[in-house]
This record gives structure tokens, C-alpha cells and sequence, in this order.
């Protein structure tokens, strides 16, 4: 069975510029000035990685789906970000999907609605300030819970907006997420009143001001999620050629009307998005399996190994054997 692409693998940016998202789009600018529960936030997320190793780098929390990040130096990331609110607490990170780029800065966070490739550079960071950052995995299950008890729900925007934005985190969604941090002191306590925090995440979001958007991800059968099964199936079999008329059927929409929101959605057609999975997956075979050029396109799906180097190339500036390469000398 094809390896399924991960998140948190590291890809350049295309060398082509990114599309500037402007600040009428959902970019807002950068506020360096902290707030007591945002430095209360700051705090706790420092001490669950000082705690855990210190230094930079990742630091999940097991069984919570809290991911918390520490950086010293500007970096460039590529991830499949999975649903998921990522905030920024201290620093500033750009986001690169399709030919766009999200930008968001202290207590602002990037809203994540289904499974999508996309390009992160941490952008403001030094060892005197590092990027610190800490995301939460959604769970639609409980979210579609919780919409089903609001006793006034959001009602969900008639547009097809992107499904990846920029929001502000303030108020009582800041102290929720500071008191999920700050019950892994209590590792124990996790799997029995973490639920509930989760719980009243979604109450806040689901309340706040983007709850007509973020409703869509709880909402069956919904565009996002018939998109959503779609990209499931994608990532499944990436490696495999996969008609339009497939991915159709699966999102139980007709190839145009798919088409028209698959692009919407994701900034991207469903060519190019397969194009980024197998591109990151054939980066990862190169530098942790230690797979060669030829290889690494076959397993991905590529019948000729020259026009994966040309595709590599054209799409992130480099060509893959001598990317491997620098990437395996800086790891080490």
C-alpha cells in the first residue's frame, strides 16, 4: 500500500512569487503589543516545551491533538495541514496555498477547514524573540455536537470562501486553549476533562465571529465536506491517476460544479493538489528512506523519472537529487 502523505515535512516555496493576499480578504495586520491572557498563553506554551527538551522544534501533546512549535530562525515549511486552528503567539508566519499567500501575526491564527497542502515561512523569528506557535486539531464529530445544542446556531454564508483563513484569537478563546495547555501539567487529567474544554473551544468559535464559516466543517453533507471526502480519496491514492469523474462521484457533485468548488476551496485544481502530495511524499522517500531520484518518482506514481526532475524543478526552484542533498547536510 502507497505511504500516505504527512504533515510537517519541509518543502521550499515555488520560485515564482506568491499572490499577496490583501487585507480586505481576511489578512490582518500584525500587533506586536500583548494582552494579560496572551501572555498568559505565551507563558504556558514555553513551559510545556521548556519542559519537554527546550530548544526549538515540535511539541505534540500525546492523545490531545495540541501541537506546540518553537523556532529561533526564519524557516520554510511544507505541511498537509490537517482541520485545525493554528495561532501565533509571538512572531509572524506566512502561508503560501495554491498562488495566494495568508499572513498572520501575535494572537492571530489560521483556520484550517479540510486536508490541504500548503507551503508555511516562519518570517519573524531570532533567538532573542524565536516564533512561538501552538495549533488544535478539530474534531468534526464533537464541533457537529456542539452546533447541535447552540440554541441560536450560525447560519452558514452562501459563498464558497476558502477553505483556509485568517482570524483573531481573543477573549475567552484565548483562555480556553491557555487552560488545555496548562492541563499537561496533569497528564492524567487529560482524558477526562479534556473533552470538556474541547467542548467549550467550539462553543467560542462556533459563537464568535467566524462561526458562519467554521460551521460549514460540522454541517453534513455541506459543500466543504462533500469536498472533503474528495480530498480523502486523493490522499488515499495519490499515487494512482484519478479522472475528475471519480473525485465527482465521491463528492456527490457533477465534474463541473466539483471542479468549480474544489477550486474554490483549496486555491488549487485537483491536478495540481494531487501534484503537491506526491511531490512531498517523493521528498520525504529521498531524505528518510534515502531513496534515489528514479525511485522516489516511481513510487509516487511518475512513469518517467526526467519529468519528475522537471516538475520538481519548475515547481520548487531546485532539482531533487541536489535538494535532497542540502536538506540531508542541514538536518545533520
Amino acid at each position: 500500500m502507497t505511504r500516505m502523505p504527512e504533515t510537517g515535512k519541509i518543502l521550499p516555496f515555488p520560485t515564482s512569487g506568491p499572490t499577496r493576499v490583501s487585507a480586505n480578504r481576511g489578512v490582518i495586520a500584525r500587533r506586536p503589543e500583548k494582552s494579560g491572557v496572551s501572555s498568559e498563553l505565551l507563558r504556558v506554551v514555553n513551559a510545556f516545551m521548556d519542559a519537554h527538551g527546550g530548544g526549538e522544534g515540535y511539541f505534540p501533546v500525546p492523545g490531545a491533538g495540541i501541537h506546540m512549535i518553537r523556532s529561533f530562525h526564519h524557516m520554510d515549511n511544507h505541511y498537509v495541514y490537517q482541520p485545525s486552528l493554528c495561532i501565533t503567539l509571538q512572531g509572524a508566519k506566512d502561508i503560501l496555498v495554491g498562488d495566494e499567500t495568508l499572513s498572520y501575526g501575535p494572537m492571530q491564527c489560521l483556520i484550517v477547514g479540510v486536508d490541504l497542502p500548503a507551503c508555511g515561512r516562519i518570517v519573524a523569528a531570532s533567538p532573542e524573540e524565536p516564533f512561538v506557535g501552538v495549533s488544535v486539531e478539530f474534531d468534526v464529530m464533537m464541533m457537529r455536537e456542539v452546533l447541535e445544542q447552540l440554541e441560536s446556531p450560525p447560519v452558514p454564508t452562501t459563498s464558497t470562501a476558502r477553505s483556509m483563513f485568517v482570524a483573531e484569537v481573543e477573549g475567552p478563546l484565548a483562555d480556553c486553549v491557555t487552560r488545555m495547555v496548562r492541563l499537561t501539567d496533569t497528564p492524567k487529567a487529560i482524558r477526562i476533562l479534556f473533552p470538556a474544554l474541547m467542548r467549550e473551544f467550539y462553543y467560542w468559535l462556533l459563537n464568535g465571529p467566524n462561526g458562519a464559516e467554521l460551521c460549514k466543517q460540522a454541517m453534513p453533507d455541506s459543500h466543504l465536506e462533500r469536498i472533503a471526502r474528495a480530498i480523502h480519496l486523493l490522499r488515499d491514492n495519490f499515487a494512482q491517476t484519478l479522472r475528475v469523474e471519480r473525485l465527482a462521484e465521491a463528492a456527490h457533485m457533477s465534474p463541473s460544479s466539483f471542479h468549480q468548488h474544489f477550486k474554490a476551496l483549496t486555491s488549487m485544481t485537483p491536478l495540481q493538489f494531487q501534484k503537491q502530495l506526491r511531490l512531498l511524499e517523493a521528498r520525504r522517500l529521498m531524505i528518510a528512506d534515502a531513496v534515489n531520484v528514479a525511485e522516489a518518482a516511481y513510487q509516487v506514481g511518475y512513469e518517467s523519472a526526467s519529468q519528475f526532475s522537471r516538475e520538481y524543478s519548475r515547481a520548487f526552484g531546485v532539482a531533487p537529487k541536489r535538494d535532497a542533498m542540502s536538506l540531508k547536510a542541514a538536518l545533520t
